[in-house]
Formats: structure tokens, sequence, C-alpha cells
């Protein structure tokens, strides 16, 4: 298995360009079974979690094809085009591997009247049910089924959902996301309330709408659809990944380095700005993206994870690795997940005073990190041991670093543009 090598205390400087966002990928992709025609996206990641989307939305019948990317681009441009639904059955052996399989209960009985997707199970970072996605889609008109370890839904008649109204009890953008697909082809009007703001989900209905969909309320907690009779195919570019930007930025600031995130947009990452700024580090938007630079030690942060506007759950661990060697004390609430503190254990192998309580964590800055063996469990606990690699002293080997490229892009060749003396050494 690969593994990750780091010879710590390298000061990054340089331009780091951000790639599509992965979060966004995901969930645009499903839209190529909305339609017969072909949808194009550009600026798509070259990860490991879209080429397994991929193969499952040839399982269904939609034909991808992949061509290089446009000087502009980092990642890759794909055309998916259903002409034909072959299959509206998502099997236990793709989604088991990949949560965001899910995402074509919506998109399938939208299109088919019908759908039938294997339970997604539980996650390494704590329980992700999906009883929300499936009361959004009651909401609308389906009918719900649950054997065997599958959800088995249906429209009435297998023709198209009627419409209706669903309010989240909490936010959820996974269940925000399935609703958005399975309601632009309803018969009438779909509305969500308290539904996910992330930008993901704006990405999301900019998307539909060019496909022509009729969304209203983009960006804010109520979404109004209006069913069309059907959509056409799109060109349409992936926005850039604003955790890769933040965990970026967190890696410069623990190095006291200068980098720009060039695609990067301050405006989709506020709340992570707003950090960054509290921890002592000069954040400045720039013509192609955002700089970051860090003179000095960290100060302490307090964060409580919380849904968009407020601070990602996908940026807490990268941030407590950026605060492992600050002045003094930061507190971290982690209010989302009930089981992401699991990069803890391997920091302190490092050299970390970490202290966890619950949800909470009091994060002591020391002088100095060593580096060490270290495993991975989930794909931003990754990210937070590289990070704290990167600024401590010695060697650092992170294993299981297939987390690694579930969400990040060439992540090694672009820390090593920036100074980090980092590789990847193959098995075998």
């Amino acid at each position: 298995m690969d593994q990750i090598v780091i010879r710590g205390g390298q000061r990054l400087k340089g331009r780091i360009p951000i790639s599509g966002a992965k979060n966004a990928a995901l969930t645009l992709l499903p839209c190529a079974l909305l339609t017969d025609e072909p949808l194009t996206l550009r600026n798509l990641p070259r990860l490991a979690d879209v080429d397994g989307f991929g193969h499952l939305l040839n399982q269904l019948g939609c034909s991808t094809t992949i061509e290089g990317s446009r000087p502009e681009d980092f990642g890759r441009v794909m055309t998916a085009r259903t002409t034909t639904l072959t299959s509206t059955v998502a099997p236990y052996d793709i989604v088991r591997k990949m949560r965001a399989s899910i995402l074509v209960l919506g998109p399938l009985l939208a299109r088919a009247g019908e759908a039938t997707v294997s339970l997604p199970g539980g996650c390494a970072i704590g329980n992700r049910p999906i009883d929300l996605h499936l009361k959004a889609l009651e909401a609308f008109g389906a009918e719900i089924e649950l054997a065997s370890g599958y959800v088995k839904a249906s429209a009435p008649g297998g023709g198209r959902l009627p419409g209706g109204k669903f309010t989240f009890p909490v936010v959820s953008v996974g269940a925000t996301e399935n609703a958005l697909m399975a309601a632009v082809l309803a018969k009438g009007i779909c509305v969500l309330e308290n539904a996910a703001r992330e930008p993901e989900i704006v990405d999301l209905c900019n998307c539909l709408v060019a496909m022509g969909a009729h969304i209203d309320g983009i960006g804010t907690e109520t979404l109004t659809i209006e069913g069309v009779d059907r959509l056409h195919g799109a060109t349409y570019r992936v926005m850039a990944d604003r955790i890769e930007a933040g965990s970026y930025a967190c890696a410069a600031v623990i190095t006291e380095g200068d980098v720009e995130l060039v695609g990067a947009k301050a405006s989709e990452m506020e709340a992570t700005l707003a950090s960054l700024r509290e921890a002592g580090a000069t954040v400045e938007e720039t013509k192609g993206g955002i700089r970051v630079a860090m003179t000095g030690r960290a100060e302490p942060v307090t964060l409580s994870t919380a849904p968009y506007p407020g601070f990602a759950t996908d940026m807490q661990a990268q941030f407590m690795a950026m605060a492992t060697l600050g002045k003094g004390a930061s507190l971290f609430t982690e209010t989302i997940f009930e089981n992401r503190y699991m990069h803890v254990p391997e920091l302190a192998r490092m050299g970390c005073d970490i202290d966890v309580r619950g949800r909470s964590a009091v994060v002591r800055g020391v002088d100095h990190l060593v580096g060490a063996p270290v495993m991975a469990t989930d794909l931003r606990a990754s990210m937070s041991l590289i990070i704290a690699g990167l600024a401590a002293q010695g060697t650092t080997e992170v294993n299981r670093v297939y987390h690694l490229d579930r969400g990040y892009e060439r992540l090694e060749e672009k820390l090593q543009a920036v100074g980090a003396d980092i590789e990847r050494i193959s098995a075998g």
C-alpha cells in the first residue's frame, strides 16, 4: 500500500492551484441521469471517488467520456449521456464503498419513476442516516419501502412525482441535494424549507437551471422548484474546492509560509478565512484567488462546527493540526458528527497535546512536533496528518493514503511546487 513521506520544516511559498470541488462534483455527476442529452462537466477533479461515481453511472446506462482539460482548468472534462436508463438499481457493492452513491436515488426516481438503492450504512466519522432523504421524497409524493437492505422508491403509477412541501428538522446537505434532483421533473411545485445553503448546493442549483430547471430561492434556506417536463443537456464548470483551499491555507500557517490559493473564492469560505485571521494569518483576495501568509506561531482559536455559513466540519481536523504549534490553548467543538476526532491519537504520536472530552477538544500548543509513522483514518484526518508532518522535525510517514486520493488531487505535486519535501512511495 502506498505511503506519503514528509521531511518537515520547509516553509511553503508560491502558488497552489485549487481543483474542482469533490463535494460539488459528486453532486453534479448524477444530474446526467435526469436527461437524455449530454451533460459536460469541466474542471472535474481527478479523484478516486469521482472515478467510482463514473463507474456507477455506467452501470445505470450512462456513457462517459473523458477529455483533456482547458488551460484555465486543473482537472478533466467529462461528458456524460444517459440516452436510455438500462437499470434503476444501485447495488450494495458500489454504495458501500462510496456513500455519495445515494445521490442517484432522486434522479432515478425523477427520470424513471422508480429507484432501488442500497442503504449506505454507517461511516467512520459517525452515523449519517438517510431518513431525511426519504422523508423529503415522501413529502413530494414518493412511496418508500425498505427491504433487504435496499431503499425502493416509486412515484405514483411509476410516473412523475406530484410535488409537495418539506421542512427539514435539521439541515442536511445530502438530503437537500437528493430532494432537489427529484423535484426538478415533478408534475407540480416542490418546496424545501430549512434547506442546506452550502456553496455546493448553489452549484447544483445553477447546473440544474442551466439544464432547464426552474428553481427559486437559490442560496437561501427556502427552495421552490417548479417541475418541468424535461431537462436538456448543458456544459458546466465545477466550482473550486473550498475545503482543499482551506487545507492548504492551514499548511501555509503552520509552516509560517506565504501561498496564493489560485482559483479559490473568498465568498465561499468566509468562516474559514475569519478563523485564519483569528489565528493571526494575513488573508487577502488577489486577482487570481486568495493569499494566505503567516509570521510566527498561530494565535489560539475557538471553533465550533456548524452548517453553512458556519465553520465547516470538513475543516475541523486541519485547523486542529494547525493549532498544535500555536501559542496557547485552542478550543474545538464538533457539532455535526459524533466521532470526528479519530486523528487525535495519530497527532499525539507526533507530540501534540490534545485533550478530548466528548464533542469538545482542547489543543495546547507545543514547542515542536516530531515526525512519526501515522495512520490515516478518514479523508480530512489524513490531511491533518499531512499538515502536521509539514511542520514536524524529522520524517513523517503517512499510511493508508487511499483516503487522501478520495479528496485531494495531485497532493504531492502541489506541495512540492511550493517547497515541501514530500513524496509518495508506492508499495511494490
